[in-house]
């Protein structure tokens, strides 16, 4: 196999930038939409907003590697490192390397991407890692960098790195070619375009022992802010945590070629749809908002336990709705009690109901 740092012409990617044209048009739109929808938030919901996307963008890019953190442990770090929430909660350094290194992220969406801020990404997600030599730094080690499936002895190479020596000279010239592709460049491209293919770069040169991913889908959500008027967290990781299958044989198959305008209509539509999520977001807080108001005066405290909790769970809700005993967990009360208090909120309109007896299960009601 060839790969794509291995073909004469690298790294000169080609693509075809009008079958681009209508999903970098989209793309712009969904963000002054979002960004429209998003003013009529409080400041205190807008704050509540990013520290919701940089939590799922954490748990979720580290999620698509295979490891799962706890999304509270998580969202307290990130609180506290914007000065929201004393953020008491505990965090394994895991944890709280993800949450530091989304924050720096999102604090420095329209700074310039240099040597120096990778190095500190790396050495935050790499924080309690001591199984590994090259932390902060890149790889040094004279082995093959392979991705590699299936038992020991019969591995299925998916892709194999440059060797270690390359990497500075080849980190060099992905960082030169970053920043003279931003906007107001004379060489500019657009946001999807740059995002996807500073992504694929960056997976293709790997210039890392570990981490690789979580850096890279970083880069392609700074690439995509920068190409906005105001910078945004997409929250790419997420949409590509559900299509994780597909991410991975998509990248596989662009790093055998040059040509990669399938791979950049494939994440463009990754990209639009992770946009369309983050609307549903502000929605959702929105109509959560609206509810509230609506209801508040009708709450006892039980009920307000149980709304608060059903929110916490965003726009997807409860997988299969709340039952009776969902409500009996949350809220402590006996099976007489939650069954008055959840035909209260039916019919004050804050929940709707489906089903019959032990199929019951209710829903928050955010068409009023």
């Amino acid at each position: 196999m060839i790969w794509n740092w291995q073909q004469d012409d690298w790294p000169n990617f080609r693509w075809d930038a009008r079958k681009l044209a209508a999903a970098e048009t989209a793309f712009i739109e969904g963000t002054g939409v979002s960004i429209g929808v998003s003013r009529h938030l409080s400041a205190p919901e807008r704050q509540n907003l990013s520290v919701e996307i940089l939590s799922h963008e954490a748990v979720d890019t580290s999620a698509i590697e295979g490891e799962h953190l706890d999304r509270d442990s998580v969202q307290s770090s990130i609180q506290r490192q914007l000065g929201l929430a004393p953020g008491r909660r505990s965090a394994t350094p895991a944890e709280t390397g993800i949450a530091e290194m989304m924050v720096d992220l999102y604090r420095d969406l329209a700074t310039p991407l240099d040597e120096a801020t990778l190095l500190r990404w790396h050495r935050l997600l790499m924080r309690g890692r001591d199984d590994l030599s090259d932390i902060g730094r890149y790889r040094t080690d004279s082995e093959p960098m392979q991705i590699v499936s299936g038992a020991i002895y019969d591995p299925k190479v998916h892709y194999e790195a440059p060797p270690s020596k390359q990497v500075p000279a080849e980190m060099t010239r992905f960082l030169d070619w970053f920043a003279a592709t931003g906007p107001g460049s004379e060489q500019a491209l657009p946001a999807v375009t740059r995002a996807g293919l500073a992504h694929l770069w960056f997976e293709s040169i790997h210039p890392f022992e570990d981490g690789n991913g979580r850096a890279g889908r970083a880069i392609a959500e700074k690439a995509l802010a920068q190409g906005l008027s105001t910078p945004v967290i997409t929250g790419l990781s997420g949409t590509l945590l559900k299509h994780r299958k597909a991410y991975y044989a998509a990248l596989e198959r662009a790093s055998q070629t040059l040509d990669v305008t399938d791979w950049l209509i494939w994440f463009a539509d990754q990209a639009i749809a992770a946009q369309k999520r983050t609307l549903a977001q502000i929605e959702f807080i929105l109509a959560k908002t609206k509810l509230l108001r609506r209801v508040k005066f009708d709450l006892n405290l039980r009920q307000e336990k149980a709304l608060l909790r059903m929110f916490a769970e965003g726009p997807d809700g409860f997988k299969g709705g709340l039952s009776a005993g969902n409500y009996m967990t949350i809220t402590g009360t006996p099976s007489a009690t939650a069954t008055r208090d959840l035909a209260a909120l039916v019919e004050m309109k804050a929940l709707t109901r489906t089903g019959d007896r032990k199929s019951t299960r209710y829903y928050l009601n955010l068409t009023e």
